[in-house]
């Protein structure tokens, strides 16, 4: 998606400017061509050679080239690139292009450009929530930019609260989004879509839990493309670190197995499609003890006991609507999602492989196989979780036909 696309990222002076190597890192892993341009500042915080290194291109943060009289054109920057990222941005960064004053080589690029420019703000916890500085950003959005929203979390100061610059995953993914084409299907232009997403988590005690390495992206990105198609989505998540306040459609957080059948069950009726792309706990603990366990000598037993199986309960209830399922698999996988696909009564089912590199939980990408009830396969090269999402709307979009 990101292949070929031309991004400058600014760096501004910040704490949180060694986060700007992941997004360099990121960038260019994707086939973006990336240009660093860094205030004075941000070499205090991560060295030209980090960013000159990741990037293959030389970091600019002056207007003169040394002492030739060549200089680094503004305008010309401003002209070559499709996006402009801004992270982290500082206070004194937002000030400065808020109001348009042009005092160094990135606020000038900022004057100059014609593409679009995101900014991911980073300070602490009083300064984020300063009326000066909400007023900066109002400002910026008003003109076209588009905000990254600070995170919470633990500040460089010690706090804790909002001001966290956004992480480099999320910025990357927010990125993608941009350059991602508006999808229309006129055939999924209204209908109700249920997505559950993420792993469930089933208390031991108070303190532990038996789960597994679901991030909730895959989830995520469906919902996101079926968003621009159109739909009307309701996510039901577990426990993931995606900020679920921020999503245009709605998210329903939900912790263990039951928690999450019992949301389902309640909306299964009204959708249209849904889509099981939660990776659900098969079992879990006959008994949760109210108190934390302690350590008794060198082994412990925990009785499971079987959860409901949602997408097997969802598919014996099933009438008008189309249900779509996940067959994450280490061996025999053609048939082990073959055999779900039937016993669960899906329409679809999406294959993907711990064999295969880059594809399983957590990572960013995926590599799939749509399998339909007639066993027919659709196999797809490795790509971002966007695009697998945008795949498997697709093929979703022809059942509908």
């Amino acid at each position: 998606m990101l292949n070929g696309k031309k991004i400058i990222l600014g760096v501004c002076g910040s704490i949180a400017a060694y986060k700007s190597a992941l997004i360099v890192r990121l960038l260019a892993k994707s086939g973006a061509e990336v240009k660093v341009v860094m205030t004075e500042s941000a070499k205090g915080f991560i060295t030209p050679l980090t960013l000159s290194t990741l990037s293959k291109n030389p970091v600019l943060s002056e207007f003169e080239k040394g002492n030739t009289g060549e200089w680094n054109n503004h305008v010309e920057l401003g002209l070559w690139a499709d996006l402009i990222v801004i992270a982290p941005a500082s206070a004194n960064t937002l000030a400065k292009l808020a109001n348009g004053i042009c005092d160094n080589l990135l606020t000038a690029v900022y004057l100059s450009a014609r593409c679009p420019i995101m900014f991911a703000p980073a300070m602490d916890l009083d300064m984020y929530l300063h009326a000066s500085v909400s007023k900066n950003i109002s400002n910026l959005m008003s003109y076209g930019n588009i905000l990254v929203d600070a995170e919470e979390g633990e500040l460089a100061s010690g706090l804790s609260g909002k001001g966290r610059m956004a992480e480099p995953e999320n910025i990357f993914t927010m990125i993608e989004k941009h350059f991602l084409e508006k999808i229309e299907i006129p055939n999924l232009q209204g209908k109700k879509v249920l997505i559950t997403s993420g792993p469930t988590y089933e208390p031991i005690d108070p303190v532990r839990f038996i789960g597994n390495h679901s991030s909730g992206k895959m989830g995520s990105a469906l919902a996101e493309i079926l968003h621009e198609a159109g739909c009307e989505v309701v996510v039901i998540s577990g426990p993931t670190a995606i900020r679920n306040n921020a999503t245009p459609y709605k998210v329903i957080p939900v912790t263990s197995a039951n928690d999450m059948f019992e949301s389902v069950n309640s909306l299964y009726d009204e959708v249209d499609i849904a889509i099981f792309a939660a990776a659900v706990a098969d079992y879990r603990p006959e008994t949760i003890a109210t108190q934390k366990i302690k350590k008794k000598g060198d082994d412990m037993t925990i009785k499971l006991i079987k959860n409901k199986d949602i997408a097997f309960e969802m598919g014996l209830n099933k009438k008008h609507q189309i249900n779509i399922g996940f067959a994450l698999e280490t061996e025999n996988e053609s048939k082990n999602a073959i055999g779900k696909l039937e016993k669960k009564n899906f329409d679809l089912i999406v294959l993907n492989s711990l064999n295969d590199k880059g594809a399983g939980f957590a990572g960013d990408t995926n590599k799939i196989t749509i399998i339909n009830k007639h066993n027919n396969k659709k196999e797809f090269e490795l790509k971002s979780k966007i695009e697998v999402a945008k795949d498997i709307v697709y093929e979703v979009s022809k059942l509908v036909s």
